[in-house]
């Protein structure tokens, strides 16, 4: 394993093929369940299917993180320089066999690789909608009768390069042996992805149906995003417990190690460039590390739900709102649950798939409260179309 090249460019085409391919399936089907329709519904079709499976690739990552597969291919873009596991099963086979219990097996390497095969699908779909978006709008500025994207053509640009910086982030997870900066950085990318295309999609959905985005008032929509911030900063030092695997820390709920403040070193735990389970000086990090880790992100949970169950309540009596609200009173509560089994229940594999499923749903219900309404302009009372409802803070 250790004389494997960390990047084998070989397989890249065939990864590349296998990629339009699996992304084949998904246009296929927008097309023929939209045929007849108008480009401008079958490019909102195609948003929201690609949203929904960027949701299933942020989980099946969430799945190869957890079950320490994240290395079942010790190179990248292939496995041992194949574009699968079956071409490199004797490769495979040697690595299991000098070490057992270690990062690679048959069934890791699959894990890892359907990751991949998941990932360039959806790249190819970002791209099939930035040429879609761009082609619109080209005959859009030459021929006055076809109407213009909904979106401007540099949004899905812009998702189309953060996927390949995705993508450059996948490639250093694994050349950098699960280092934990850069793999809490490629979660939080595949975050921002999903946030990119919620926006589009809410936007393209909304023409479709001729709707107005509701209208909020000011107060109100800042703690939208007052809250979105707050999820995105829990985000962040969940994956940082994940990616250090500092769940069993704490193996006890409301008190940790039978303490309120136990033991804990916060300039250990959070010091962010160093390898996995060691400190930049190259000694193990500590068990005080690992706790402060744990409890960070534990403390800034109370506040957040705290956020979450005050916003749902808000956005409850706005008429426009109350599907989103519904929404992130759900998701609290399943964030709760998974939360306390990944504690007490020794980190089951589906709560914590659904943990990190949960977070990023928040994130995408978030995205949708705020692509959904726009900030009232004029005062109080003044006109506005009974389209787009005001509410209040």
């Amino acid at each position: 394993m250790d004389s494997q090249p960390l990047y084998d460019l070989a397989p890249l085409a065939q990864m590349m093929l296998l990629g339009i391919v699996i992304a084949l399936g998904p246009v296929a089907w927008v097309g023929w369940r939209h045929r007849g329709s108008a480009r401008g519904h079958r490019l909102q079709a195609l948003t929201v299917l690609t949203l929904f499976l960027t949701f299933d690739l942020v989980l099946f990552g969430a799945f190869t993180r957890l079950t320490d597969s994240g290395l079942g291919c010790p190179d990248w873009p292939g496995c041992y320089g194949s574009a699968s596991p079956v071409g490199a099963r004797a490769d495979i086979a040697a690595a299991q066999e000098a070490m057992p219990t270690g990062p690679v097996t048959h069934g890791k390497a699959w894990v890892e690789m359907i990751h991949r095969y998941l990932a360039t699908g959806v790249g190819v779909l970002i791209i099939v909608l930035t040429v879609a978006t761009w082609l619109q709008w080209r005959r859009a500025r030459a021929d006055s009768t076809v109407s213009p994207p909904v979106m401007s053509p540099w949004w899905p640009t812009f998702t189309l390069v953060w996927v390949c910086l995705q993508g450059a982030f996948g490639a250093l997870t694994v050349t950098m042996k699960l280092f934990p900066a850069i793999v809490t950085l490629h979660l939080m990318g595949g975050v921002v992805l999903l946030a990119l295309l919620c926006v589009q999609a809410v936007r393209h959905t909304q023409a479709v149906r001729g709707v107005q985005p509701a209208v909020l008032a000011a107060p109100l929509r800042l703690r939208v995003l007052v809250t979105g911030a707050l999820v995105a900063l829990q985000v962040v030092l969940g994956g940082w417990v994940s990616t250090n695997y500092a769940v069993l820390a704490c193996t006890t709920f409301p008190t940790c190690q039978g303490s309120w403040w136990p033991v804990m070193d916060f300039a250990q735990g959070f010091q962010l460039w160093r390898p996995l389970g060691l400190l930049q000086d190259g000694s193990h990090i500590s068990f005080a590390g690992l706790t402060a880790i744990h409890y960070a992100h534990r403390l800034v949970a109370y506040g957040v739900l705290l956020a979450l169950a005050w916003l749902a309540w808000r956005l409850h009596r706005a008429t426009a709102l109350r599907l989103q609200a519904r929404w992130l009173a759900g998701l609290a509560l399943l964030q709760l649950a998974t939360g306390l089994s990944n504690v007490v229940l020794g980190w089951p594999l589906l709560a914590a798939v659904l943990h990190t499923g949960g977070a990023a749903a928040l994130v995408v219900v978030l995205t949708w409260a705020l692509s959904s309404s726009r900030a009232a302009l004029a005062p109080q009372g003044s006109f506005a179309p009974s389209s787009a409802p005001r509410v209040s803070a």
